[in-house]
């Protein structure tokens, strides 16, 4: 589930192993490319954690980053 704190909507997804993680940051570099909305975002082996805000709008959470989220949550 999401979590909305410090202004950033975050979330921390775990996979099998690193080229599932890296699968999935791919598939999601896609996405945000399309709606030109760009996760911060961070990998370790496994794990892949995603902060999303809108920068455009003073790095608040907007509909932008709910709809990148939702987005985002298909892919896993």
């Amino acid at each position: 589930m999401w979590q909305e704190e410090d202004n950033k909507l975050k979330k921390s997804f775990e996979f099998k192993d690193f080229v599932e993680a890296f699968a999935f940051m791919t598939k999601v570099a896609l996405v945000a490319e399309k709606m030109n909305h760009h996760p911060w975002w961070s990998n370790v082996y496994n794990k892949v954690n995603i902060e999303l805000n809108t920068h455009d709008a003073g790095n608040i959470v907007t509909d932008k980053d709910r709809k990148l989220a939702k987005a985002i949550d298909a892919l896993y």
